[in-house]
Order: C-alpha cells, then structure tokens, then sequence
C-alpha cells in the first residue's frame, strides 16, 4: 500500500498544488533560512519554493517516496541532504537547526508528541518551526472524520483526519502565527480545514 500510495501521491495532489496548497508552500518554505530541517518531505513538493539557506536536511522514512524526493533533488540540482530518519527520532545533535518545516506530516506520524519533542531538541533556542497542516474540524465534520479515520489511514499512507495538531504544537511551542484555511476541492472534503503557522521553540 506505501508503494501505491507514494506512487499516487502527486497525482492526487495535483490540482490542489495548482491552487491554494502550491501557493501557501511558496508562501511558508520561502521562510526558510539559515541551517533548514524538514520532516517527511514526502516527494519532495517543498524544494522549488526553498530560497538561499545555509544548509538543507529533509527526511523521509518512508523508502518509495525517498526514492521520488531523491530523483526531484537531483532534477533540481539542489544541494540537499536525505536522511531516512523519521520524525520521533532526529540523529541529529541538540540545538543543530534554525528552522524546521512540517508540511502534511503531523497528521502521519506515529507519535506526535515525540515528534515535537525532537523538532524542539534540534532547533536552536529561538528557532522557528514552519507548519502548513490539516486539523480536525468542528462539530460534525469532527465527528464524521474521527468515525473514518481508520480506514482513511489505510488508504492515505498513515493519515490521520481527527488530530488536533494546534494543540500539540502549543504544548510544545509559542505559536506566534496562526491562520486558518478553508480550501475548496474535492479532497479538501475530507481534510478541511487547515492551518498555517510559526512557532518558535521557547
């Protein structure tokens, strides 16, 4: 299923990153400076939208989308380093980036709690988190996406619809921006709505 699903991916994200979801990447990753860490980097979406950093470190645990965010690196002759690490377990030392940057990933991973754990050991005091994710919604569309969570997991590589991401970011972090998006499309159905934001490490 990890194969399909890698194999799928852009293809299913496609008209979203024609529209909103491409232009808040720009918007967010163009943040980006200094020693630069993102988790999950999936196929690799965020690498034309980087601008002039010092170093760049992305990880990707998962070997068929490693394999595409690989071939787009060298496609865009980026001087980047992959790393297989996933996010619960950074192998890097304490306080080793200025910025960290989590596009659709806390919603995969498999303990959110330790993954921020580790994002706020390896950012430099100050250091700034860049998020761009999906979040439970409200009331019935709530509820609606916790009863189909389970079985969204299996079909989305791990994805989780019902998780209050904000909340485990603040306890973490001092979210200093915060907006909320609310896009339109059919898969944004399913995993309206959305937020983007900065939290600094305290």
């Amino acid at each position: 299923m990890d194969r399909v699903f890698a194999a799928l991916y852009d293809r299913l994200l496609a008209p979203s990153e024609r529209g909103w979801l491409g232009e808040e990447r720009r918007r967010l990753v163009g943040r980006a400076s200094g020693d630069v860490l993102e988790i999950g980097g999936g196929t690799g979406a965020n690498l034309a939208h980087y601008g002039e950093v010092d170093r760049l470190v992305i990880t990707e645990p998962e070997e068929p989308m490693r394999r595409q965010l690989e071939r787009r690196t060298r496609s865009l002759g980026r001087a980047v380093v992959v790393d297989d690490a996933p996010a619960e377990r950074l192998p890097f030392a304490d306080s080793s980036f200025d910025t960290v940057v989590s596009t659709l990933v806390l919603c995969t991973v498999r303990d959110p709690a330790a993954a921020l754990t580790e994002i706020g050991r390896v950012l430099r005091p100050g250091g700034r988190l860049l998020f761009l994710e999906h979040v439970r919604g409200d009331g019935r569309r709530g509820r609606l996406q916790a009863r189909f969570t389970p079985v969204w997991r299996v079909l989305a590589g791990g994805c989780h619809l019902d998780r209050d991401t904000v909340a485990a970011i603040r306890q973490h972090f001092e979210v200093r921006e915060l907006t909320s998006l609310q896009p339109r499309g059919a898969l944004e159905m399913v995993v309206r709505p959305g937020v983007v934001g900065v939290a600094v490490r305290a």
